[in-house]
Order: structure tokens, then sequence, then C-alpha cells
């Protein structure tokens, strides 16, 4: 950049608005441009002294080449200008300095001095907000369109309307049941909904009994229980008994009580479905400790990557998986591994037998069903087995299959190679199909290692990533192992019943979730938006986990996380999103007497510490196992406290 001699900061740190760098800019670039001018004429000189025999065309040609070398200056300068504007105008958007007593010095020196922030004391959301779900609230509904429930996606507020408060608990709340007795009740003053219990009373979803809510495993499709109807489904899937299975996601989850009974035999679901006024689904999930987080396939990808899940599901979900040229079903094929599983259970499957009880005619059903067929057909998934009311598709591992689309008229068409296929955050959704990368031959379902011990295997989409291979995995793998036996020395309630709703809320290859996995808990890996794509890494190694900005609410209910785990975002992410709405949404999901573990630069953590003591939460400081001094632990406990 074009910088003059006589031009200086009176605060490196401070953010310059892009007027004044303009100028300044501008007074830079004329200076140079003078000095040359000058040094142009004074060689002219000097060269007529030494030779006075130049013809007209030799000054043409000099005159020529000065012009040239001015502009090519004031073309450098100009685009100088554009890179400074965007810097500062991203400084002075993304860093806030209300708080902020002492900022960063200039990043080539060494920081000494942390941050510090002035005390402060949040006060308490009003009582109606003890179920506030910022980004998919549905106060804000009547704002979006209904097409295609497009109102029930994430819609975050603006940053005016974000709230600065804490967000209370139910009258009556109690510490949750732990686990595994959790799986099977719950406080009804935690999840106080009667929705459920009153509407699916005769489906048995779950049923009311004094001061508890319990789940006797029952569903739309699974009358006899939850377990019948699993067992019915891993003898049509033998890969589900021996490993070859180990993530799911179940698309309209109802109580997850399919993702729970799932736990028992070794496989990890994503239980998903959208936020509502009256069922609370996801709520259900988690307080029962089942992984479950708020989600809707619309308009927008879900925040997941592609080939990630071995076995996809959904019984009587209600999506209509034929309409819209069947975009819904090519979003369940691009986040299916090669080799996956397809689970459909209700309409138009056994329509022979089922049609009367739908309101429907045979014919109608029939038709569905055929649809359905032909275009799962067109994705290259093939009818694997089928029974009662379950029906198996699976995704073929043979990319030959993908050929027959590269016909003008065939549909759906391939997608082009721009649609990068692991773009998952804010992604509208294409109505093409994502075609598996044949560079990537080990990730099919057949080929990958099966349940556990594919947790230890590098694999092969670690080369994706930037500085990543086998001896970086088994370097991350091996860290871990020693972080979390620290942290246990620091927080004897890890590894014990009082935890068992974990998230790594900046995972990179899973390796917090890998060091835990003999724990009685789940782990829910976080890869930012903005960060390098490590999470088909998580995937490939049998664990679940979500793309997320952390400038953002989570898409989960509050009280929902018995442990929240930070590992240096402050410092990743200080550039773009405030510490104190970080740390408020970690309260909103966190747990009353829940923990938090952070793991963070020094310059931060008494500044975190600061703003955690207005959140009501308990903190202290530790080392690391390594015990050094740029970097700290803080464990801190969020107090119980009930609205006022």
């Amino acid at each position: 950049m074009c910088v003059s001699p006589d031009i200086h900061f009176s605060h490196p740190s401070t953010p310059l608005p892009p007027w004044i760098l303009f100028l300044k800019q501008l007074n830079s670039c004329v200076w140079f441009t003078n000095l040359s001018h000058k040094s142009s004429t004074l060689y002219q000189v000097k060269d007529i002294k030494q030779d006075d025999k130049h013809d007209k065309h030799a000054r043409q040609n000099d005159k020529t080449s000065k012009v040239m070398s001015i502009g090519i200056l004031l073309v450098f300068c100009g685009f100088s200008f554009y890179l400074g504007g965007i810097f500062c105008s991203e400084k002075h958007g993304f860093v806030s300095t209300e708080e902020v007593v002492k900022s960063a010095e200039s990043p080539k020196k060494t920081v000494s001095t942390p941050v510090q922030v002035k005390a402060v004391s949040f006060p308490q959301c009003s009582a109606d907000l003890q179920d506030y779900t910022p980004c998919t609230d549905p106060q804000r509904w009547m704002k979006y369109g209904r097409h295609r429930l497009t109102f029930m996606e994430r819609h975050c507020p603006p940053a005016f309307d974000r709230k600065e408060c804490l967000v209370p608990p139910p009258d009556g709340y109690k510490e949750p049941i732990r686990w595994p007795k959790s799986k099977n009740e719950c406080w009804y003053r935690n999840v106080p909904y009667d929705w459920i219990n009153k509407q699916k009373s005769n489906q048995h979803w779950l049923r009311k009994e004094g001061e508890k809510f319990y789940f006797p495993g029952g569903g739309t499709m699974f009358p006899n229980g939850v377990s019948a109807y699993v067992d019915l489904m891993q003898n049509l899937i033998p890969g589900m008994k021996d490993g070859t299975i180990r993530t799911a996601i179940d698309t309209g989850c109802g109580v997850a009580s399919w993702g729970g009974d799932l736990l028992d035999r070794g496989i990890l679901t994503i239980s998903l479905a959208p936020r509502d006024n009256h069922e609370a689904q996801v709520q259900f999930a988690l307080e029962r400790g089942i992984p479950a987080i708020l989600g809707i396939i619309s308009t927008q990808r879900l925040p997941f990557p592609s080939n990630s899940f071995d076995m996809a599901h959904c019984s009587r979900c209600l999506i209509p998986w034929t309409e819209f040229g069947g975009i819904y079903l090519l979003e369940v094929h691009r986040i299916l591994r090669p080799g996956g599983f397809w689970v459909l259970s209700g309409p138009p499957v056994n329509y022979e037998n089922r049609w009367r009880g739908w309101n429907t005619t045979v014919e109608e059903q029939k038709s569905d069903y055929d649809k359905l067929q032909e275009l799962l057909t067109s994705m290259c998934f093939k009818l694997y087995n089928k029974k009662d009311d379950i029906a198996v598709w699976q995704k073929s591992t043979d990319n030959n299959c993908y050929k027959q689309l590269d016909t003008p008229d065939t549909y759906p068409p391939k997608c082009d190679d721009g649609t990068e296929p692991d773009s998952a955050w804010y992604t509208p959704l294409r109505p093409c199909v994502v075609v598996p990368d044949p560079k990537n031959k080990k990730s099919s379902l057949k080929s990958i290692a099966k349940w556990p011990e594919r947790l230890h295997v590098a694999p092969e989409r670690v080369a994706d990533v930037r500085g990543g291979n086998d001896g970086a995995f088994k370097h991350d793998e091996s860290k871990w192992k020693s972080r979390v036996k620290h942290y246990k020395k620091l927080l004897p309630a890890l590894g014990t019943n009082k935890i068992r709703n974990v998230m790594d809320m900046n995972t990179v290859y899973g390796g917090f979730a890998a060091a835990l996995v003999e724990d009685p808990l789940w782990v829910m890996n976080v890869v930012s938006s903005y960060a390098s794509n490590t999470l088909p890494v998580v995937f490939d190694r049998g664990l679940i986990g979500t793309f997320h900005d952390w400038c953002e609410a989570f898409s989960t209910y509050p009280r929902t996380y018995d442990l929240l785990h930070v590992d240096g975002l402050f410092t990743t992410e200080s550039h773009r999103c405030e510490m104190k709405y970080v740390l408020l949404e970690m309260d909103r999901i966190l747990r009353p007497n829940g923990y938090v573990i952070v793991r963070e630069s020094s310059y931060f953590v008494d500044a975190i510490a600061t703003i955690a003591k207005g959140m009501k939460w308990g903190c202290h400081k530790e080392s690391t196992e390594y015990n050094i001094e740029t970097e700290k632990v803080l464990i801190c406990q969020k107090k119980l406290w009930y609205s006022n």
C-alpha cells in the first residue's frame, strides 16, 4: 500500500473509517507520483547534458514510458486503497469496543497485557422466554413465507433485537434425571408440554404420571414398541448388527425413541425436528439424553457435509418426498455416504394393506409409491429390502451409475462442478444430484472400517484438510487423550452420569469426543462454518456433529447441554463475534448446574471469567497439562436460579 512518511496513526489498533483511509492513501499516492515525476525530470536533464543528440522519436518514447509508469503506479495505489478499505471496514464492523478497556496490539508484536472488560450483571429475561430459541422463534414466523414451511427454518434476529438477558428455567424446574434412567422418564416441570400426551395417547409416545413423563417407546409406526420395530429393521439390514452402520439421522423424530433405542445397539443418531409451538420434540429428546437438533428440510441444505451418515430414517415423518422435483430426497442423497441406507416406514410403503387407514385410495397410494421408486432409481438408489411397513433403499457405491444423468433430458441432472458438495450453511437446496467424489474410494460404507475400529483410523478425507495427513490425525488423537485425562482431574464430574449431553463448540477432528467415547455421554461436535472443513473427518470416525457460526444462536432449546467445551474459540472468532453474545448463548443452552471448560489464550481468560460472573457462573482458573503461561483452562459451573 502507498504510505506517506508524514502520516502517523495515533492508535495503531483503532480501525479507521474508509473515507479517512482514502484521503491518506490519495495523499500518499500523490506524494509518490510527484516523487516519480521529479526523478524522471532529473534523469532527463542529466541525460541531455551528457548527450544532446537525442532525436524527436526518442523523446516521445521516453514520454510514453513515463506516462505508463505513472499509470501503473496509480493502478497499484487504487488497488491498495481497495484492500485497505475492506480491511478497515471489516475491523470497524466486527470489533466491539463497548466493554474493552485494553485492545490487542499490532499482530506483529507480542501481546502481554490480557483483555479486560468492565464487570457486568445481566438481568433475567421475562418468564415467557423460558423456551426461547432466537433463530427459530415462533413469534417471528409471520415475517416469513409459508411456502415449503420456510418460516420454520433459521431466521436469526437482527443485532438490535438481540436479547441481553438470562433465560430463566420454568417454575418448578428440577435437576434432570440422570442417564440411563432418563431415557425412559423425565420431570414434567422441566418440559411442561401436554400436547403430545393428549393428542398421541393412543400411540404411546409418552404418558404423564404425577410429576413425571414416561416414555414407553411407542410411535405412529411401532405400536408394539420401538425395540420390536428396530429388531425387524436389523433383520432387513444386517449391517446394523456388526458395526458397519454407526451414524444415523432421523428426520421428523417425534420424541426420539428410535434414536434412543439405537444407542443400546452402538448406533449414534441425530434426531431432527423443527421448532413448534406445542410438541417440543427436540426438547424431549435432549431432556432424555438423546442427541437431537432443531432443523427442517425446506429450502436450505441441512448443516452437514456430503457423504456423512450411514443411515437415514423416516417413520411417517410427513415429508412430501416426491414433491418439488424430489428436492428433499436429493438432500437425503447428498448427506448419505455411498452404500448408505434410507429407511422409510409409513405412506406409501405397504399401501396394499394400509391405504384404508390413510384416508386415501389404493390407486393414489400405488401411484405415490411408483413415483417414489422411479425417483429413487434415478438417484442411483436400489430397493435393498422390504417387509411389512418398512422399506429400505441403498445408495449406490458405483459412480458409473451416475453416467445415466449425462443425457440432457434426464431428471434429476448432476450438479455442476461449481456446487460445493459440503457447503451446508445457509446453502439453498438445488434440484440436482451431488455425485460422490470418485477419489474418495475408502469413504463408502463397504470400504470404511467398522465401529469401533473406525474411530482410530485416519479417514481418507483428512487429506482434504489443509495440513491434514495421517501423522497430524494421530498427533491430534494423542493430544486429546492427554488433555481429557487432565480435564478429569480438574472436573471430577466428567466421566460420571452427572454429565450426559456434551458439546465441543469448535472441534477439529473430534479428538475431544473420541477421548470420551467410553464414558456415559455423547458429544455434538461443532465445526465453524468459517473454519477449515473438518466435519467429514468427524463423521468418518463414527462421531456426529454439525456446522455452525457462533455469531448466531445454536439450533437447540434452552437448558439442553450438561457440558460445553471451548478450545480457542474466542481467539479464533474474536474478530467476528462479540464475546458477550457468545457467552450469553452458551448460558442459554447450558443446563442449570451444568459445566463449561474453556481452554483459551491467557489474553482472553480473565475477560471471559468477568462476563461469566455476571451470568451467575462460578469459575476458577487452572493451568493446562503443559503448565504454560500463555494458555489457561477455565472451569465454570452455571448456578440454578429461578425467575423473580
